[in-house]
């Protein structure tokens, strides 16, 4: 059974929202969804939420993650396995 949110945004937000999802061949439903997976998948907020972020110091810590072999997916690898977790969520009715 699907559910419902509603949000009340800015029209200006919206609006900007819709142009730039468009632009990626997604809806503003669609983009949020994805919003939704990401945040499941990684246990919280899918990017940072904090005061003055150190940019700096974020990217030492990316570069330090690959030195130690860590690797990154590619844009391409993050939006297929977003799209087939929202695919699967709406197979079971999520």
């Amino acid at each position: 059974m699907a559910r419902t949110i509603q949000v009340r945004v800015d029209e200006q937000l919206k609006d900007s929202a819709d142009v730039l999802f468009s632009s990626l061949g997604l809806d503003t439903s669609t983009a949020i969804r994805i919003f939704l997976v990401a945040s499941i998948e990684a246990g919280g907020i899918p990017f940072a939420v904090a005061h003055g972020i150190d940019r700096d110091s974020v990217i030492r810590e990316a570069i330090n993650y690959r030195k130690s072999g860590g690797e990154f997916l590619t844009a391409e690898q993050s939006l297929a396995n977003m799209k087939a977790a929202i695919k699967l969520g709406t197979e079971y009715g999520i």
